[in-house]
């Protein structure tokens, strides 16, 4: 095995980071982001996020990049506009979106479904904190999950 064959892992404080890669679709959207999915990933009730069922992990900007695909972002914003939905005008899909909030500041939603090389087992197995954006009712799940 060559060191460009290892998948970079690093150990942070008690935290695995792993970084990912991910793309749209058809391709066109590339990106690789450091995620350490034993930390949970999001699953929210509100109106984008039951209506695509998108499966985020949230991370700071600094672990995301974009590799390819910028121009091929449409960006839909709604209410306060604070979130950016971006989604590839080719295939449609919705690799990750931008976003500020009191919980995060700054971060990225990084859609799981859009990661090349994760792992069954570790999708299996990362935690999910459960939203209740429908009602902004951040704080405290929804009653009823088993939809999202």
């Amino acid at each position: 095995m060559q060191l460009s064959d290892t998948v970079d892992v690093t150990q942070i404080k008690g935290t695995q980071v792993k970084t990912y890669h991910g793309s749209c679709h058809c391709g066109v959207v590339r990106f690789e982001a450091d995620i350490d999915l034993s930390q949970g990933t999001i699953r929210c009730n509100c109106s984008i996020c039951s209506k695509v069922r998108f499966w985020p992990a949230i991370v700071k900007p600094a672990s995301f990049r974009l590799l390819s695909g910028e121009t091929e972002l449409t960006k839909y914003q709604f209410l306060t506009k604070t979130d950016q939905h971006l989604f590839c005008k080719h295939c449609g899909v919705r690799s990750f979106g931008i976003g500020r909030s009191p919980r995060w500041g700054e971060f990225y939603a990084v859609n799981l479904s859009c990661l090349d090389d994760v792992t069954l087992d570790e999708l299996v197995n990362a935690p999910i904190t459960y939203l209740d954006g429908k009602n902004d009712n951040w704080e405290t799940p929804p009653e009823e999950v088993r939809h999202l």
